[in-house]
């Protein structure tokens, strides 16, 4: 009987859509706990947070949302919890713990210049 994860299964997953090769025993020599740690490390958007950049045309480019990661990683060695993160004209409010952006603006457009609820700003 197969093994995934020390856990017997009477088949064999099929993992070469993840571009996983499979041992001779079944196992892709991935954890569970690898993947829920690397998911865990992305940079999640609530719901308010994409109405509001698809309503405010607000885009991002790769290079763009590592710089939002880089900024992150910055206020959470700092022990920041709901942070400001200037990135260029745009300003996200982002609860750094869950890395989950909570909105986005771009600055100038609506009149909005007052930011509460937050405990650090990075520029990034």
């Amino acid at each position: 009987m197969n093994e995934i994860n020390g856990i017997k299964v009477p088949f064999l997953p099929i993992v070469e859509k993840s571009g996983l090769e499979p041992d001779k025993f079944g196992n892709s020599g991935v954890q569970f706990n690898d993947i829920f740690t690397q998911e865990l490390d992305k940079i999640k958007f609530s719901n308010h947070a994409l109405k509001r950049m698809e309503s405010r045309n607000i885009q991002f480019s790769e290079a763009e949302l590592q710089r939002l990661n880089n900024a992150i990683e910055k206020a959470e060695m700092k022990g920041a919890k709901d942070s400001l993160i200037m990135m260029d004209k745009t300003a996200f409010i982002i609860n750094i713990p869950n890395k989950t952006v909570i909105t986005a603006l771009q600055l100038g457009n609506e009149g909005n210049d007052v930011f509460t609820n937050i405990d650090s700003v990075v520029f990034g």
